[in-house]
């Protein structure tokens, strides 16, 4: 490409650039009011999702695979024996990695290996969810990472917020023109975008501490579900 050609493909560029910004300035350029909707729902928990972990030390690669397979199991067993639904349940993939001394100066010593694996557990009914814990530490989980608080009615509480946003976006507008002397016109633009539940995590322990109380952990426990619209008002 020659010198020539590369300076009209520049003044091309240039000169769509230039047209295009007015065609989009015109499209804004008439009385116009614009609002932020809001929402705040904070409702009581009344379900879970709890991840736990065993992480287990031995000698052999072979022998931490299998303690933390047989803890596994063994949890998982108890929960479906105590009425909880495999599809409730997930176990991840076994991380085994191997373990060193660390001497300066010295080769590194192979020690052992550390194999881990976590489970997920949706608890359906929070009155529930102490007895999951304790089972969990009886069949050999030694660490709790988190608890998340969850509202079995989630979907309903997310339209119910989006609706009031929507309501205090109206509100808002209705109000600033009336205060300003002037009437709105319909809406030209709006601007969403979807909003997740804060979940609260109630708990991150590990269960070789002494310094925690399971059952007080989870009591009480709520969801805020928020919202938000942008909304760009005609003016008339």
């Amino acid at each position: 490409m020659n010198k020539s050609t590369i300076a009209a493909v520049i003044s091309s560029l240039i000169l769509s650039a230039s047209l295009a910004a007015p065609t989009l300035a015109a499209e804004v350029n008439f009385p116009h009011l614009e609002t932020i909707g809001s929402s705040n729902i904070v409702v009581e928990a009344d379900m879970a999702d709890v991840n736990v972990e065993v992480i287990i030390k031995a000698e052999t690669a072979q022998a931490a695979k299998k303690q933390s397979d047989i803890a596994v199991a063994k949890f998982i067993a108890r929960l479906q024996k105590a009425g909880v639904s495999r599809k409730l349940i997930q176990s991840a993939n076994i991380n085994l990695q191997p373990q060193y001394h660390y001497e300066k100066g010295q080769l590194n010593k192979l020690i052992g290996y550390s194999a881990n694996r976590r489970v997920s557990v949706t608890v359906n009914d929070l009155s529930e969810l102490n007895s999951i814990l304790d089972s969990a530490l009886e069949q050999g989980i030694n660490r709790i990472n988190h608890i998340a608080l969850k509202s079995s009615k989630e979907a309903q509480y997310i339209k119910q917020a989006r609706l009031a946003a929507i309501k205090d976006a109206q509100q808002k507008a209705a109000e600033l023109a009336a205060g300003f002397g002037e009437d709105l016109n319909g809406v030209w633009h709006i601007r969403y975008f979807d909003q997740r539940p804060v979940q609260p995590i109630m708990m991150r322990m590990s269960a070789e501490s002494d310094n925690y109380n399971v059952a007080k952990s989870y009591q009480q426990g709520q969801v805020t579900i928020q919202d938000r619209v942008e909304v760009t008002f005609r003016l008339k």
